[in-house]
């Protein structure tokens, strides 16, 4: 207690020194430091987090945006349901009344004369914001025998479905008068009478054939065009070359590119036919998917075309390996038309490629862990391209095998061997292995011994050397300055000369019948000189034992010869056998 007083007695003070304005300050500071610290106390309670905004259920009818508005209201007045199209609208007490017209009368006018692209109705649930117009509000333009006109469309409280988009009140009050400014349609102004009031699959007559024009009109139209066109440029191109580049191209792309045009003119007419504004949306994608395939095949050929043109000139400049990194490229650039095409296919149908990209990128990290040695084939594949040490149509040795590069794709290269059996060797396993190319050479070397028989003379070697060096000078197809002949040794068996020369061709078959013909031509010249090669030399060793032995049986042989030689008049018969016997043993 006596420390405690003292000590008490100083912080008064010192507090009471510093003013109330700084004492509440230092409070508030300590206070504040030691919030965290009061959170990690058990027991107290912790302060509430404000619940997260609830996000706003959709509309059963789909008025939560722009688009699904004005897209709801068509398809409900085309099925006659009145009491779901009156819900797409802003009604006034007096309009309630003769909903059922204004909604019909309405709908014709969106119908007819809206010739814009669905996708120029907002899917935003805040619609679109840079109209000039208020967050509240939307226009829909509708061109009327050439004059703009505008539907409004306002965002409004639901007590039940929340935010949706109504057609404002104030663009139903002009609908009448639209209505009645607005002339016959017309495709029912040019057809007959019969053709638009007969009807097929719920449609005029008139309409299918308008349909029909749309797509027959355009093609036919764009075949004689391509038809016309390539007579012209048949007669205007001499150049045989340029005349088949311009066939292989008008053979490839020529209905591909038909196909498309008609589906892009046949599209963009399908807004003044009069079809409802859903049977446009629906129809719109499928004729959008099959023009992305059909964009896409065009696409695909186009590439494949230009690359092999490419490919031609690289290979007329004898750049082989630039002509193999342009097969790459192409495979690449096909598979990327590929995936394009693909994600543009589920786009359209409404599929959310954000997901599936995030997959994609999820599977790819997998596929790359899992697929490490195909990965390392794929960038060993495009250097080994790069650095140019291999090319399709190379003859080289690889990993002890001898044969021509067939292809080069992303993971592996094929050699046709000698055995004419395909070997697939992996291009990453290629920057371990010793690659020969024979192909990259300009000049291939002519190297042999000719082995002259030791009874040649001084004389007759000095003119068969001055013979071939002549030779060697005056080969139209040998490197003068490397070639040489020399008297390098005089061996066991014969005279030894050392031919060196370079025959100037990369052409291996070239180069097996100028070695023949100087092969040919040297016999010829050591021939002329009076010698000749030596031949094979062979030693036969004889030990003591195997020449005692024969020794012995010629002194037997001999000696069996002398008695037979000699008289024998009086020889019995027994003696004859014993005789004949002795022979049979002897020999």
């Amino acid at each position: 207690m006596g420390f405690m007083f003292p000590l008490t007695v100083v912080r008064s003070g010192w507090i009471r020194s510093l003013g109330p304005p700084r004492v509440v300050w230092i409070t508030g500071l300590l206070l504040g430091l030691s919030l965290p610290v009061m959170a990690q106390v058990p027991g107290l309670p912790k302060p509430q987090q404000p619940p997260p905004p609830a996000e706003q259920a959709a509309d059963p009818l789909g008025r939560d945006t722009p688009r699904g508005a004005v897209l709801g209201f068509n398809l409900a007045v085309h099925r006659d349901d009145v009491v779901s199209a009156a819900q797409y609208l802003q009604l006034t007490a007096t309009q309630r009344r003769n909903v059922d017209t204004l909604a019909h009368q309405l709908n014709e006018l969106i119908d007819r004369y809206f010739a814009q692209p669905i996708t120029a109705l907002s899917s935003s649930r805040s619609g679109a914001a840079n109209d000039g117009l208020p967050l509240d509000r939307e226009h829909v333009e509708l061109v009327i025998e050439g004059e703009p006109s505008d539907l409004v469309l306002v965002r409004v409280n639901d007590p039940q479905a929340g935010a949706v988009w109504l057609i404002a009140s104030e663009t139903l009050v002009r609908v009448p008068e639209l209505y009645r400014s607005a002339q016959v349609p017309w495709l029912e102004r040019i057809m007959p009478d019969a053709l638009v009031n007969s009807r097929l699959l719920g449609m005029s007559i008139a309409r299918w054939l308008a349909y029909a024009a749309t797509i027959a009109i355009p093609f036919f139209g764009l075949w004689f065009l391509s038809i016309a066109s390539i007579a012209v440029a048949r007669k205007t191109i001499v150049d045989p070359t340029r005349r088949r580049f311009l066939e292989s191209w008008y053979a490839g792309l020529r209905w591909l590119l038909v196909f498309v045009l008609t589906l892009g003119i046949h599209l963009t007419l399908m807004r003044y036919l009069g079809f409802s504004l859903r049977f446009r949306l629906i129809y719109s994608r499928f004729a959008i998917v099959a023009a992305v395939v059909a964009g896409s095949w065009l696409l695909w050929r186009f590439l494949e075309l230009s690359f092999e043109q490419a490919r031609l000139m690289a290979q007329r400049r004898g750049e082989a390996g630039f002509s193999s990194l342009l097969m790459l490229a192409e495979r690449v650039s096909k598979v990327v038309i590929t995936l394009v095409a693909i994600f543009a296919i589920l786009t359209i149908v409404g599929v959310d490629t954000t997901t599936a990209l995030a997959g994609i990128g999820i599977g790819g990290v997998a596929v790359a862990l899992g697929a490490q040695k195909s990965v390392e084939n794929l960038i060993g594949g495009v250097f080994l391209i790069t650095d140019k040490a291999l090319a399709v149509g190379d003859w080289c040795r690889i990993a002890d095998r001898v044969g021509s590069i067939e292809d080069i794709t992303l993971r592996s290269v094929r050699l046709r061997t000698l055995e004419q059996t395909l070997l697939s060797i992996p291009a990453g396993a290629l920057s371990q292995a010793n690659i020969e190319n024979f192909t990259t050479r300009g000049k291939i070397l002519v190297q042999t011994t000719l082995r002259l028989r030791y009874e040649t003379t001084v004389e007759q070697l000095r003119s068969i050397l001055d013979g071939i060096r002549r030779l060697l000078r005056e080969h139209p197809q040998l490197e003068v300055d490397s070639s040489r002949i020399r008297l390098v040794d005089f061996s066991a068996q014969a005279v030894e000369l050392e031919l060196f020369a370079y025959v100037m061709t990369s052409d291996f078959l070239k180069f097996l019948a100028v070695r023949e013909d100087l092969l040919l031509q040297i016999a010829a010249i050591v021939e002329t000189a009076g010698s000749g090669f030596a031949r094979p030399t062979e030693f036969l060793y004889v030990g003591d034992q195997t020449a005692s032995a024969v020794g012995r049986l010629g002194e037997l042989q001999a000696r069996t010869d002398r008695q037979l030689a000699r008289p024998h008049p009086d020889v019995s018969a027994d003696d004859t056998t014993a005789s004949t016997r002795a022979r049979q043993r002897t020999s």
